[in-house]
């Protein structure tokens, strides 16, 4: 708001609200000029024993009084006037400045809504969205400059086991200090990211030459030898570093975030603790780069496939449910394992339109068995990046909606390493579809990293054994054991059990013996 506009509607306040004061003052002259007429009626009278306006002017002319009271009106009006003014004025004052207040208010609520919803809440560091924002504008401009620039993605080695071992204040206090060391180590402020729950990203721009990057790389695992303090603990972290250049390795965000990822995994198993990319990290990697642009167009193109895999009760041999899976045959190359595509949907950000896609297709096959009398649950399965993305139960609130499927037909299934990486934030999530009317099932139970003080909190249906314990059953003492205590355990804690891979009679056989309730 400019002055001049400002001033105009302090203006039209003041105009408005010494209106209303004039008014008040005008009813109060009246009622002294009232009061004036009938003090002089009185006077008259009791002087006179009648009222004319011989008397009424008598009384006016001989008692002084009087004179002195017809002069209040004028008073009391000049007055009222003066006051109204400066009321007005004061109150016109008071409401803009309040106004103004909360404009003030406003403005720094909706700057702090746009910051909270680009930065990570604990260390105020850029997200992953902001992110990928900032590395494609580098890359726009870049293109034109004919310019080089480099991507590190920066891992904490040992963070769960920090996590595991203090908690998550501890370790949140780790992620504060690392982040601060690694602004310290770049000379670009605000090209430092929390890409996700102990992943960090760098964007170098400008370079010269790419050795740049290696060297900075040497810099951050400088500067994680010092120790680290928590609670009056020093703590020792170490850090692995991806390293991807542009235009090199790759032309946009995606296949050189995907390519950091994969010499961040890399560098995990080497001795300098940093990784450039190679095209012999990534098996196929020519077919895996076209995999990548071709698979978003399946996904666009509705060309790939969803099929169901039955799950059938051990005990009846009926049918009460099937499992969604998506399969992709490709024109070129035939039939790509989901093991290839998935993972590399998951890595990067394909990973949410896949899970839509497959949402749209399950809930809409399902509502429509449940028209034709087919009662079935229909399972599917949701990624780790899925159950850390908070718009996750609003988009499945939508998809049922407009598919009207019920909630209870539906079960999704999650894996224990999706639970444990940043387990606050699924379970948050988890929690909300829960309250939904959504049930959930762990899947492949066993081949992560269990964690039972979080597997009581999940608001589970089921628990699917993985097919790994479950197709050498009868061979293996060990699985036996295994596959035995796992059915225990999930009864005892009021959950189904599903077995994967039952490929034999024997199995089944050995599985009902243990009460297993399903097998897929």
């Amino acid at each position: 708001m400019d002055v001049t506009n400002a001033s105009n509607l302090l203006s039209n306040n003041v105009k408005l609200l010494k209106g209303e004061a004039s008014k008040t003052a005008c009813q109060g002259v009246l009622i002294a000029i009232a009061s004036i007429i009938i003090a002089t009626c009185l006077v008259s009278f009791y002087v006179n024993n009648s009222v004319s306006v011989e008397s009424l002017l008598a009384a006016q002319r001989n008692n002084i009084a009087l004179w002195m009271l017809d002069g209040i009106p004028f008073v009391f009006g000049m007055w009222g006037q003066y006051s109204s003014s400066i009321m007005a004025y004061q109150a016109g004052a008071l409401i803009f400045d309040q106004t103004q207040e909360l404009r003030n208010r406003t403005i720094d609520l909706e700057k702090h809504t746009n910051h909270v919803s680009t930065h990570d809440l604990l260390t105020d560091l850029p997200n992953r969205a902001l992110f990928y924002d900032r590395v494609a504008r580098t890359i726009s401009s870049a293109n034109s400059l004919t310019k080089q620039l480099s991507v590190l993605l920066i891992e904490i080695e040992n963070f769960k086991d920090v996590y595991d071992t203090l908690g998550r204040n501890s370790s949140d206090l780790i992620l504060k200090q690392f982040a601060v060391r690694l602004q310290g180590t770049s000379t670009e402020y605000d090209n430092v990211a929390k890409i996700d729950g102990n992943v960090f990203g760098i964007l170098i721009s400008n370079i010269e030459n790419t050795y740049e990057a290696e060297q900075l790389a040497k810099h951050i695992q400088k500067a994680m030898e010092a120790t680290f303090m928590v609670d009056r603990l020093q703590v020792g972290m170490h850090a692995n570093i991806g390293i991807v250049h542009f235009p090199k390795h790759g032309e946009d965000v995606d296949t050189l975030v995907q390519k950091a990822g994969v010499a961040l995994h890399m560098a995990q198993k080497s001795a300098k603790g940093y990784a450039i990319y190679e095209p012999s990290f990534d098996k196929h990697t020519p077919l895996r780069l076209t995999l990548m642009s071709e698979l978003r167009r399946a996904i666009e193109k509705n060309d790939l496939t969803l099929f169901y895999q039955p799950k059938v009760s051990i005990k009846t041999n009926e049918l009460y449910g099937a499992e969604a899976l998506a399969r992709w045959y490709h024109p070129i190359h035939g039939f790509i394992a989901p093991d290839e595509f998935v993972p590399m949907a998951e890595r990067t950000r394909m990973i949410k339109q896949l899970t839509q896609w497959v949402l749209k297709r399950a809930f809409k096959d399902c509502a429509m068995w449940h028209e034709q009398g087919l009662n079935i649950k229909i399972s599917v399965n949701l990624s780790t990046r899925d159950l850390h993305d908070p718009d996750l139960p609003d988009l499945i609130a939508g998809i049922a909606a407009s598919s009207g499927i019920k909630p209870e037909w539906i079960i999704l299934e999650i894996t224990e390493s999706a639970v444990m990486n940043e387990p606050e934030n699924a379970l948050a999530i988890i929690n909300r579809l829960h309250d939904m009317g959504y049930q959930f099932s762990i899947d492949d139970f066993g081949t992560g990293y269990s964690s039972l003080a979080y597997l009581k909190k999940l608001p589970l249906a089921e628990l699917k054994i993985d097919k790994s314990f479950v197709m050498d059953l009868m061979n293996s003492d060990n699985d036996m054991a295994i596959v035995k205590a796992i059915i225990n355990l999930a009864h005892n804690l009021g959950l189904s059990v599903t077995a994967e891979g039952v490929e034999t009679q024997a199995v089944l056989t050995k599985l009902k013996e243990y009460n297993c309730d399903g097998c897929d």
